[in-house]
């Protein structure tokens, strides 16, 4: 019989063990070993029922066990000191709290998805994994964030196959009050809500829920409340679900609403209102919209408001294709502002303009949503170095007359959660080694100097390491692989293979993560002859573990998930070979550190950074990868392999990938394979395991997130913080109506004349150029502005590359034109064909970067022909 009513209940601690309850509902016991042992010991049975979920382990266990433990000495004992380790971590001072005075009093940062734990699924892939892994690393540091996003009551799908491997979608419904959650609520003990205002006088209303992440606040919003109607309950359903409009929806509730509900959430509690506003992609862009809101009904006018706004906003880009950015059409965003709906306040045109792709290429009748995070935002970033230049070509639209080199967007190279992703077994070995304390602040901090000492682990240890840890992957690979052969309908008498699938003392390939094309989930699978060889070999065989998701409306992806399941089903090599449905954190978990080569073979550049690796690297798993995103930057032979590429502009695609898939495969026969089963004098792989030792003392300190966040705070959130503190009404009025008068009168703004004390066509490396330069400036002055020399070396078709820039100065008063004279030196100090070239640029103190306003004037044909010469 099916229940018409569905209810939580909570158990009845006893007085002595009140304080699991405080360590359930802190999220750190997800990266918190001791903490987990502890709820383990409670009731093993019921944590393995619950999924390694305190908060559903309390529920399961019996009234009788409570007792027994409230009696119990050595557990209170232990409970005692995982309460007061707890107090600590939350309490004392950590990184942040011994920088220099003037760091941001809060940062809110908002993401449309968090990938905390398994036990709160509220994230798809990489972008939420990195959001729960920087607000982790971000309380390990000290680093006062606030969370803002969404509760998907679905979450994101759960995978299963069906029988001929076509990858079905199954979305639980998921009860907040079963989840590690509690509800905000107002003093008088009311819940606490945001509401927007929807088109024809309707209201979208959402319940604001708190996860603990360790010190860090995470604000979802809830929609599934009575006071909505039907449709509006389902705007929080699912994560990426809907059509335009649902997303818009959520959009603007996660922008919004999220800024609401952080302001509603700061003054229930005291804390510090946030001088930066981080929005992790475009989802969230909305939120800068609400600041300026909040601004103009203080008495701000619009332009200046957006200014006070955009000083104190980080925006984060995490795509390289335009396909991935959210885009939606002029009208329907039209229609959910102005006077019936939205932000009343302010000139629907104004918010339009924000978003639209006013630019060569792009699309005027759509609304972007990167664009508007980008226009409202003073600061940007991609997540690797490469990732950063793409980022930089991609939206050099927005910046015309400026090199890509020179669009003001840098990058912070993404890094994981150490303690969420390293095996226990790695942890304890490098406790075992420098000590717990410092193990963890390795961890946490960083630091080359931290990480040195894993050098003097024995070779023994390290591959006895490295074998435990493949056969816990295979036990755990053939437990995953008997249910999801269950579920695609296949009895018991027909799974006795799976006993031997997978050998722990064969090398062990894992490939795991979403499946869009780019990906090239089948790349393996190009040459299924030499595929097969390799895994049969017998003498260096591989096995290779394979999991992922494609989205629910990818059909593409789909076969391509249902080809590599068929190829994995052959009864010929099923036992070197599996698909693993249903990837997330829980598995990943197991994956990472079982594995000793990771594989990634995305089309470059196409992968903007692709963290699954650092996770596998942390545990002592070497990278096998094509040079994109964070393996582009840190790739050293000293611990991996780089997969050639074909990547040229006039490759057929198909050939592309016949290229890189043969690379694949005579990396594996005859590099990998060889050296991973190659013995030296004490039986053990030694060039094997002195690669696996430079992987953790090399690449460790580099991947982390803790050094990412750090970056974040002294490269982005300090100077927001101070451009904010900075933009007071009255600043932020005069630099808008500067803004207003240097775009009218630029115009007028020329280079006129440009003359140097060089006559011939070459020169000798360390001599000083002398370079006089008359512009006309119009309406506007010598302060307005800043005359620079641009000059480097010059490719065949003249363009400087590698470019140093020197500001020029005035001399003298304007000529009778009303023209003047700037001088400066250009000294030569490289050899070879070498160019220069004069601009000028708006200059004003509270500008982030000179391109800021996309404003530049350079010389005129005429000015060019008189400029001297290029040097060769």
């Amino acid at each position: 019989m099916k229940a018409i009513r569905r209810f939580t209940v909570r158990p009845v601690l006893p007085e002595p063990l009140r304080p699991l309850s405080d360590l359930a509902r802190n999220l750190r016991w997800s990266w918190h070993a001791e903490t987990r042992d502890l709820f383990q010991s409670v009731d093993p049975e019921a944590w393995a029922a619950a999924g390694g979920d305190p908060v559903r382990t309390l529920g399961r266990v019996r009234p009788a066990r409570l007792t027994e433990l409230a009696a119990d000495r050595r557990f209170l004992r232990r409970l005692t000191a995982a309460a007061d380790d707890l107090d600590d971590y939350l309490t004392g001072h950590r990184w942040y709290q011994t920088q220099a005075d003037g760091m941001p009093a809060a940062i809110a940062y908002f993401s449309p998805e968090f990938g905390i734990t398994a036990a709160l699924p509220q994230y798809s892939g990489g972008l939420g994994i990195l959001a729960g892994d920087h607000l982790k690393a971000a309380s390990d540091l000290g680093v006062p964030l606030i969370g803002v996003g969404l509760l998907y009551r679905h979450g994101y799908f759960r995978q299963t196959l069906s029988r001929d491997g076509w990858q079905q979608e199954h979305y639980p419904v998921l009860d907040p009050n079963e989840l590690p959650l509690t509800q905000l609520k107002e003093a008088d003990g009311t819940l606490a809500q945001v509401s927007l205002a929807l088109p024809g006088g309707r209201a979208l209303r959402a319940r604001i829920w708190l996860a603990q992440v360790g010190r860090v606040p995470l604000l979802l919003l809830d929609s599934d409340v009575e006071e909505n109607d039907l449709g509006e309950r389902g705007v929080t359903d699912r994560l990426y679900g809907g059509g335009s409009e649902h997303r818009l929806l959520q959009e603007m509730l996660l922008g919004i609403g999220g800024v609401r509900a952080v302001r509603t959430y700061c003054r229930l509690t005291g804390h510090p209102a946030p001088e930066v506003f981080h929005t992790n992609e475009g989802h969230a862009g909305f939120l800068g919209l609400e600041r300026i809101a909040e601004l103009c009904e203080r008495g701000l006018d619009f332009d200046s408001s957006l200014e006070a706004v955009r000083g104190g906003t980080v925006f984060t880009t995490h795509t390289p294709v335009p396909a991935g950015i959210d885009r939606f059409d002029r009208e329907l965003v039209a229609r959910h502002f102005g006077e019936d709906a939205e932000l009343p306040g302010i000139d629907v045109q104004r918010i339009l303009t924000l978003g639209m792709e006013t630019y060569p290429g792009g699309e005027p009748n759509l609304f972007n949503m990167a664009v508007m995070g980008l226009r409202l935002a003073q600061r940007a970033n991609g997540v690797s170095l490469l990732h950063g230049q793409v980022s930089r070509e991609m939206f050099a639209g927005l910046w015309p007359g400026f090199d890509p080199e020179e669009v003001p967007i840098t990058s912070v190279t993404n890094g994981v959660h150490a303690p969420t992703w390293v095996a226990p077994e790695v942890l304890r070995l490098g406790a075992r080694q420098v000590g717990s304390e410092r193990a963890e602040d390795a961890l946490a901090v960083g630091g080359s100097e931290r990480w040195d000492s894993v050098a003097e682990i024995e070779d023994q240890e390290i591959w006895e390491l490295r074998r435990t840890l493949r056969e816990q992957l295979v036990l755990e690979v053939r437990e995953r692989l008997r249910a999801s052969w269950r579920q695609r309908g296949a009895g018991g008498a027909e799974l006795g293979w799976i006993d031997g699938v997978l050998d722990p003392d064969v090398l062990t390939i894992g490939f795991a993560r979403r499946v869009p094309s780019y990906k090239r989930l089948t790349l393996m699978l190009r040459d299924r002859d030499r595929l097969m060889e390799l895994l049969l070999h017998p003498d260096r065989p591989i096995q290779i573990v394979v999991a992922g998701k494609a989205h629910p409306a990818d059909d593409s992806g789909k076969r391509l998930v249902q080809e590599l399941v068929r190829f994995a089903d052959d009864p010929r090599v099923r036992h070197r070979i599996v698909f693993l449905p249903d990837y997330g954190m829980a598995m990943a978990q197991k994956l990472y550190p079982g594995c000793d080569v990771w594989l990634n073979n995305p089309l470059r550049p196409l992968e903007a950074c692709g963290t699954s690796g650092m996770k596998a690297a942390l545990n002592g798993c070497l990278n096998l990868s094509v040079r994109d995103g964070w393996w582009d930057e840190w790739f050293q032979p000293d611990f991996g392999w780089s997969i050639p590429t074909a990547d040229g502009a006039g490759t057929d695609p198909d050939h592309r990938d016949d290229i890189e898939a043969a690379a694949l495969y005579d990396l594996l026969e005859q590099r990998v394979t060889p050296r991973f089963y190659e013995q030296g004098r004490a039986g053990l792989p030694d060039r094997w395991i002195q690669m696996v030792r430079q992987t953790l003392t090399l690449l460790g300190p580099k991947v982390l997130a803790g050094r990412m966040v750090r970056e974040y705070v002294d490269r982005l959130y300090v100077p927001a913080a101070q451009a904010h503190r900075a933009l007071t009404p009255d600043t932020a009025g005069d630099l808008a109506a500067w803004k207003v008068r240097v775009r009218a009168a630029w115009s007028g703004v020329s280079v006129d004349h440009v003359e140097t004390t060089v006559t011939s066509a070459t020169a000798e490396l360390g001599t000083t150029v002398g370079l006089r330069v008359r512009v006309g400036l119009g309406d506007l002055g010598p302060d307005d502005v800043e005359v620079q020399a641009v000059s480097g070396r010059v490719d065949a078709e003249d363009h400087i590359t590698d470019a140093t820039v020197v500001p020029l100065k005035p001399t003298g008063a304007p000529d009778l034109e009303g023209r003047l004279l700037y001088e400066g030196p250009l000294a030569l100090d490289r050899t070879g064909p070498y160019g220069y070239t004069v601009r000028i640029l708006p200059a004003h103190r509270l500008l982030a970067s000179a391109a800021e306003l996309g404003l530049v004037a350079v010389p005129s044909e005429e000015a060019v022909e008189r400029a001297g010469v290029l040097l060769r």
